[in-house]
């Protein structure tokens, strides 16, 4: 596991992805890693739903920007107004929404890369030097995370 021994402070994930095969294959490896999938879901409205109702019980936020139905940035914005982090995943990163996310992965990104992003947010949350990005990731400044 890549995060060793260190405990970490994001267990619990719900993801927001619109590609069946992008949401099933990340879900299972972040299973797989340990962590805990709140839920999959495929819609902006749900996504928000699942952030109102649950959002203690939310660590980060995985979203990609382009949904069906909307926008991803919609979600990182319910997330951030409930003290949850959020991290983009897409394929074009929205500059203008970074002050409602942790940072954003750009797609297609490989595992490892998804993890790297995930403890660097983590190390953030738990005021930790940050390790070294994976290239395909960008922290942003101040992200917006529970304290």
């Amino acid at each position: 596991m890549l995060f060793g021994r260190r405990p970490r402070q994001i267990n619990r994930v719900l993801i927001v992805e619109d590609e069946p095969l992008i949401a099933f294959d990340t879900e299972h490896f972040l299973s797989e890693e340990g962590f805990e999938i709140h839920a999959t879901v495929d819609r902006v409205a749900q996504a928000i739903e699942h952030i109102e109702t649950s959002g203690e019980s939310i660590d980060l936020v995985l979203v990609d920007v382009q949904l069906a139905d909307g926008s991803g940035i919609e979600v990182a914005e319910a997330a951030h107004r409930h003290g949850v982090a959020a991290l983009f995943v897409t394929g074009d990163c929205p500059s203008e929404a970074k002050h409602v996310a942790a940072g954003c992965l750009a797609k297609p990104y490989q595992q490892r890369d998804l993890l790297g992003a995930i403890r660097a947010i983590d190390d953030v949350l738990q005021a930790r030097k940050v390790r070294k990005l994976p290239a395909a990731f960008t922290l942003f400044a101040e992200p917006a995370v529970r304290t």
